[in-house]
């Protein structure tokens, strides 16, 4: 049952996937705002495929806003996307995945080197434009994703190109219900073995919660900030009824 479930929901995928690429490869040369749209109504029905239960706590505000979230897992990615049209800011290896990097390229995904501290300026000044044209952007400020059941150190570097920005800078917390270790994909496990594990597993919930925004500070004073705010959440174990 679970193979005959994951076949129809990889089959699903592909026909929802394919023909919408090009269309938003038109989209982003065209029409900003439309380019914003698609990825979430995508993102939404793509959800609804994998059998995703969607709790939000907390409302968002509108666009141009930071968003700073733990990181659990590719599943992230259609999580935070359904629930508000966003782009990403994301490691340079992401643009380098086979299809998956044309999709994070097709979302406007800001890609960052975190290995060369001097392109941090780079980066954060494209950031900065970004939310100056009236963006929504998600920035995983552990620089990797976790095992689900803990929150690794907030790097601070990326919270600059907002201190002297009139942004909300939001921490959202992300937590997969049941067995969140499940749902992780972290540290150097293989992608494609972990997606064929979750599409056969059956429905799951998760859980976002939009924390108030961050007073404004200093990038390490709204690192830290952030990331007690987030360890927190996680300790109080939320459910979904």
């Amino acid at each position: 049952m679970g193979r005959l479930r994951a076949n129809f929901i990889l089959s699903g995928f592909i026909a929802l996937t394919l023909p919408l690429m090009p269309v938003q490869f038109v989209l982003t040369k065209l029409s900003r705002r439309a380019a914003r749209w698609l990825p979430w109504a995508y993102h939404r029905l793509l959800c609804q495929l994998l059998g995703m239960a969607i709790k939000v706590e907390g409302a968002l505000p509108q666009a141009p806003a930071l968003l700073v979230a733990n990181h659990v897992s590719w599943l992230d990615i259609p999580v935070l996307s359904a629930i508000a049209p966003v782009s990403f800011i994301a490691k340079r290896e992401v643009g380098t995945w086979p299809l998956f990097g044309a999709m994070a390229k097709l979302q406007r995904t800001i890609f960052i080197d975190r290995e060369r501290r001097h392109r941090t300026g780079t980066s954060s000044n494209e950031i900065g434009e970004r939310l100056l044209a009236g963006d929504m952007l998600v920035l995983f400020p552990e620089g990797t994703s976790s095992d689900g059941t803990q929150v690794l150190p907030f790097k601070s570097s990326y919270f600059g190109a907002v201190e002297s920005m009139n942004v909300p800078v939001v921490p959202i917390t992300i937590s997969y219900l049941g067995v969140p270790k499940f749902y992780a994909w972290y540290g150097d496990m293989d992608l494609l073995p972990h997606l064929w594990a979750v599409v056969k597993s059956g429905p799951f919930k998760v859980q976002i919660t939009i924390h108030p925004f961050l007073a404004k500070a200093d990038r390490k004073a709204m690192a830290r900030e952030a990331e007690s705010i987030i360890r927190s959440t996680l300790g109080e174990k939320p459910e979904i009824r």
